[in-house]
């Protein structure tokens, strides 16, 4: 039952992934699934960028630069910095998840946002399926990487999908009673 398999969706961290490679087959498949999302006016908003191999370390350093370029001295750490370069050396493909603006604006802005979350969510269960493990994170300079990734025009970068082979087992997943966040009228 699909209830079943979006109850054990979870998010695998890059410290969680094991070596073996993943197949550009396996992320075209996972590329497949998120073109199926749900979008208003047929927008399909969803763009990916992805980085696998030696394109990790011109990721590395994408991410060094928007680092560098907005924190301020007092607040630069190495430690965190050298923290998100390993996670990307840990994964074996990040894919950039972005969103292109309607130019025509048919719609607002946050239904395109939300249809390349659902876009990610189909990515996230299929990953399950094919024995990989993924996250969204989204560093805080994730605005100011528009010309690194080379977004188009109406194009913006809503985060990072991590993506690694994965053995499991997977955490359990807790939810609070869906009955506490119900009113019926």
């Amino acid at each position: 039952m699909i209830l079943d398999k979006i109850k054990s969706r979870r998010s695998v961290f890059p410290n969680q992934f094991n070596t073996e490679p993943i197949s550009k087959d396996k992320i075209v498949t996972l590329l497949e699934a998120a073109n199926w999302a749900p979008n208003h006016a047929k927008t399909e908003p969803w763009r990916f960028k992805i980085f696998k191999d030696e394109a990790l370390e011109l990721l590395t350093e994408i991410l060094r630069s928007g680092y560098t370029k907005t924190t301020t001295p007092e607040n630069f750490s190495e430690l965190k910095l050298n923290k998100s370069i390993e996670k990307i050396m840990q994964s074996g493909a990040v894919i950039a998840i972005c969103m292109q603006r309607d130019p025509k604006a048919r719609i607002p802005e946050w239904e395109e946002i939300a249809a390349v979350a659902m876009a990610v969510q189909n990515m996230w269960l299929t990953a399950g399926e094919l024995g990989l493990g993924g996250y969204w994170s989204s560093p805080g300079f994730i605005s100011e990487l528009t010309d690194e990734l080379q977004l188009s025009a109406g194009e913006r970068c809503l985060g990072f999908f991590y993506l690694g082979s994965f053995s499991g087992p997977a955490n359990e997943g807790v939810r609070t009673p869906i009955e506490d966040k119900i009113t019926w009228k």
